[in-house]
């Protein structure tokens, strides 16, 4: 075992026990706002002890059955805005990981290029979809299809951003990083979309910013 399979290891095993320790607690207190419950044990897998700081600093003062004083400030907001879209980013790109395995089409020969391509298209429908559940419930007297409009409008910036920061790091991964890149069976593939999906929420951060000063989202 190399040194960076085991650093990649340790890594992926606090991800996992973040992630775990998160779930615990938001079982025991339920979110007010249903899909928060999946966004926060995600962002416990690439963001590790800091999700776990973020959740209980931010996160519980939103939980239904504790009476907490929302003292955020508009960054914590933002934070809690990013940490939304970045969760369903997450999950599109982790299922498009193990399809493009299975299928081995390369898109214009390169294997890079098709996980651009189908990670792109379900981290923005799981972005969709997670933006949804956080706009229908508070206006389901507009429709279902207003939220799904508004939905967009709040998130594609939002992913297109993120997509940036993690790309590029793929991309840094791909070709410069390593002579073979990681397969995705490997510690060392996944530790790598760790630091991916930081990057992301690190380019994601300034544009919820942006589009929450502006009012085409909201602030969480």
């Amino acid at each position: 075992m190399t040194t960076l399979e085991l650093i990649s290891i340790i890594a992926l095993s606090i991800g996992l026990l973040s992630s775990l320790i998160i779930l615990i607690d938001v079982i025991r207190h339920p979110q007010m706002m249903t899909i928060m419950n999946v966004v926060w044990p995600i962002n416990g897998w690439f963001f590790g002890p800091f999700a776990i700081w973020s959740y209980y600093k931010w996160g519980r003062l939103k939980a239904k059955n504790l009476d907490y004083e929302d003292n955020r400030g508009t960054p914590a907001k933002v934070f809690m805005s990013t940490s939304h879209c970045s969760a369903g980013c997450t999950l599109g790109d982790a299922v498009g990981v193990p399809i493009v395995a299975l299928t081995g089409f390369a898109l214009m020969g390169s294997i890079l290029y098709t996980h651009y391509l189908v990670e792109f298209i379900l981290a923005y429908g799981f972005g969709i979809l997670f933006q949804f559940y956080a706009i229908y419930p508070m206006n389901k007297e507009k429709g279902a299809w207003n939220a799904i409009k508004e939905a967009a409008k709040a998130d594609t910036l939002s992913l297109i951003a993120f997509e940036i920061g993690m790309f590029g790091w793929m991309a840094i991964v791909h070709f410069v990083l390593f002579t073979e890149p990681p397969k995705p069976d490997s510690s060392v593939y996944w530790f790598m979309m760790q630091i991916a999906m930081i990057l992301g929420f690190g380019t994601s951060y300034p544009a919820n910013w942006w589009l929450v000063k502006k009012g085409i989202k909201e602030a969480m």
